[in-house]
């Protein structure tokens, strides 16, 4: 099985939206449909991009203050099957649950929250949790999927598709799973050193 992956479809869920322009101006050149929520959504469209609504996919809103927009088995079984087990593609057909290639995420500022002497109740809200779930099912399947955890690996994923095109290889997929778990492990920690203090 080649270690080749095309990019079909992108999750963008994000908080900084800084810097990500160029990235979705390229990979929808590319031909990859994107899926997202709330302001990121609205993002996409403003730049003039056509975006499924996750909440059209999954036939739930977002709840409970936003609390809850992405954590749906159709959100991550998208993003956490594998592509090269029979069982899996055929529940995937089964749910209609569509093949998530790319995930962009970037999470809540939590740590700046900390730092700006917001009160307890807004620093917990800054704790990410459907954006931190996204990055670690991403970086799991990395045999499948490509993640960006931070808008840091922006420039990367935009330099490989102008290389050549929206694909990637299996040791490209394992770098951002890497970092992926690198952006994961700095938030947890700096939230445990909050709740520890």
């Amino acid at each position: 099985m080649s270690s080749t992956k095309k990019i079909k479809t992108a999750l963008v869920s994000v908080f900084h939206k800084d810097g990500l322009d160029e990235l979705l101006k390229k990979l929808h050149e590319e031909g990859v449909s994107f899926l997202s929520t709330g302001g990121t959504q609205s993002f996409i469209e403003s730049l003039g991009y056509p975006c499924q609504k996750v909440e059209d996919l999954t036939t739930y809103p977002s709840i409970l203050g936003g609390r809850v927009k992405t954590l749906h088995p159709k959100v991550f079984g998208g993003i956490l099957g594998r592509r090269e087990l029979e069982d899996d593609r055929a529940q995937m057909q089964q749910y209609e649950i569509p093949e998530i290639d790319l995930v962009i995420v970037d999470l809540y500022p939590f740590e700046q929250t900390v730092a700006s002497g917001a009160s307890d109740s807004d620093i917990i809200e800054k704790i990410d949790i459907g954006g931190i779930s996204l990055i670690r099912a991403g970086a799991k399947n990395f045999n499948d999927v490509v993640i960006v955890p931070s808008k840091a690996e922006y420039g990367m994923l935009l330099d490989i598709v102008n290389a050549r095109g929206a694909q990637t290889e299996l040791e490209e997929r394992k770098e951002f799973a890497a970092r992926a778990f690198g952006v994961s492990s700095h938030y947890d920690t700096a939230i445990h050193n909050w709740f520890c203090k």
